[in-house]
């Protein structure tokens, strides 16, 4: 069975609901204002890029920019969108908790609630400390994860499902059932994903996948950068903008950090 992450192509429609260019706009204003030199960001590396939406924006506006991803299907995805396009990006495939690039950067990303897939808080950690190391004397990393009270309260950020519209393809995803509930103990759910695709001339495809999640406090995130000691933070956000995480129209939980 093909699950959702074996579909490059499928995976990208279903974010394609997020401003990847505005939301690019803004790591790279973060990048000037929150490095201590105030300089522009030249070389980046995005993290479980997936189809790497983010670097190929990058790589688009002339920055040195670099893919990594665990999944083989995802990795030719990226590689061969960038080479289609024209654009020089360079793709990994490697784990975001034990790759070795050999090189430093000015600016590191994981979007998309990546970290989601670091199911124990040493896997955590190992992540902050081999970010830390590919980060240049004044890098930032920016990690994105979903807001809270997703999971916390009644009263979610964002929904479980949505509809996406490409030309002339249309698809519906469902990321999420009210039965796939956080272990009280592991913090883990198995969320069901149910994507129908619709296409012109073509028959209706449908995929459906259970992606293990691991729920990530904000003290949590905390704790996991202090056990670290490799990073400090910089500063947080509820949205790509100056957006407070403590502000009712926040719904993601953003942070940005510094080698400490």
């Amino acid at each position: 069975m093909t699950g959702i992450y074996d579909d490059p192509w499928a995976y990208e429609l279903a974010c394609s609901f997020r401003d990847v260019s505005a939301e690019v706009d803004t790591l790279l204003e973060w990048t000037v204002r929150h490095r201590s030199s105030g300089a522009a960001a030249r070389t980046v590396l995005e993290l479980a890029a997936g189809p790497a939406e983010h670097a190929r924006e990058f790589a688009r506006r002339g920055l040195t920019a670099t893919a990594l991803d665990l999944h083989p299907a995802m990795c030719a995805y990226a590689d061969r969108q960038a080479e289609d396009a024209g654009l020089e990006l360079d793709v990994v495939q490697e784990d975001m908790t034990s790759f070795a690039l050999g090189r430093r950067f000015d600016l590191v990303v994981t979007m998309l609630d990546s970290t989601s897939h670091l199911m124990t808080l040493d896997a955590f950690v190992a992540h902050l400390d081999r970010t830390a190391d590919h980060l240049g004397p004044d890098g930032l990393y920016v990690l994105e994860m979903s807001h809270p009270r997703d999971r916390l309260t009644d009263d979610p950020s964002v929904s479980t499902g949505w509809t996406v519209d490409r030309g002339d393809v249309s698809a519906t995803v469902r990321w999420g059932e009210p039965s796939d509930r956080l272990d009280p103990v592991t913090q883990i759910a198995d969320d069901h994903v149910t994507m129908t695709i619709t296409e012109p001339d073509a028959p209706v495809r449908v995929i459906n996948d259970v992606v293990p999640y691991r729920f990530w406090t904000a003290t949590e995130l905390t704790a996991a950068v202090r056990l670290s000691g490799a990073l400090e933070t910089v500063a947080q956000y509820g949205d790509f903008g100056d957006v407070a995480l403590t502000d009712a129209g926040a719904w993601r939980m953003i942070t940005v950090l510094r080698r400490a």
